[in-house]
């Protein structure tokens, strides 16, 4: 029987640098799983959007897809536009199965990515100290997202064992300039950003320029379409496929149901 097919859901968006990270990511899984359908998929109006794959996948003889949300933020599956794409897509395709998996989210391995992009930054800028960090976020998600979010802060700063202050670019925290200011009233004076976003669209590029004003050292880029993403995306995509099993023993008590 063939595996399900994967649909990643990736925040709408007129910006290229967006969508070009979410086809990045799709080609390097597409490689890496070539006997999986992988597709991408954008929230919004941005296309092609979830009904526009699914449609097509529904052509080509899939019956069971999988949709991973692409969110560095969020914890929770279930958001407004997400159950919307779910509820639609169900009642255009009633013989489709399909299941959603959890987000990327902030996962803990999503900071050795950090730590890579920023040791780039801090060569470039011929940086040789750090006293301060700053975790640059699109938000905070959800609720589980936003303490997800404040544990990573608390493990990136235990681990290089400098203040750590979370900012995010939707106004729910501080904003880069707000958290560099909150380090220097510490007396810390070589501050840097660590950049937890997909792609260099415009909020990204917003904090970066409040960070530079206010002196950070060094700014890193942004995830990408990095090797660790791509893992992560995976697996979210297996454990929510092997819920959509059915065994011998299952599927003879609904047939006889």
């Amino acid at each position: 029987m063939p595996a399900p097919a994967l649909v990643m859901l990736s925040p709408g968006s007129s910006d290229p640098r967006v969508t070009q990270v979410a086809h990045e990511l799709r080609r390097e899984l597409q490689t890496m799983r070539p006997e999986l359908s992988v597709n991408a998929a954008f929230l919004g109006h941005c296309p092609p959007t979830g009904p526009q794959v699914v449609s097509q996948l529904a052509a080509r003889g899939h019956d069971e897809i999988v949709f991973v949300p692409l969110c560095l933020t969020r914890a929770a599956s279930n958001c407004e536009d997400l159950d919307t794409l779910v509820s639609r897509v169900k009642t255009s395709h009633p013989g489709l199965r399909f299941a959603v998996s959890a987000p990327v989210g902030p996962a803990a391995s999503l900071l050795s990515v950090l730590d890579l992009r920023l040791r780039t930054a801090l060569a470039a800028s011929r940086v040789l100290e750090v006293d301060g960090l700053v975790l640059s976020t699109e938000g905070a998600g959800d609720v589980r997202g936003g303490a997800l979010i404040a544990r990573r802060a608390r493990q990136w700063s235990g681990h290089h064992r400098v203040p750590v202050v979370a900012a995010c670019s939707d106004g729910s925290g501080p904003n880069t300039a707000q958290a560099i200011a909150s380090l220097r009233a510490q007396g810390r004076r070589h501050i840097a950003v660590g950049s937890l976003f997909l792609a260099a669209d415009q909020a990204f590029e917003d904090q970066a320029e409040l960070a530079r004003r206010s002196g950070a050292v060094a700014v890193a880029e942004p995830v990408g379409a990095h090797r660790e993403l791509i893992d992560l995306l995976l697996s979210r995509y297996a454990y929510a496929a092997m819920g959509m099993l059915e065994f011998e023993g299952e599927a003879a008590d609904a047939a006889t149901a």
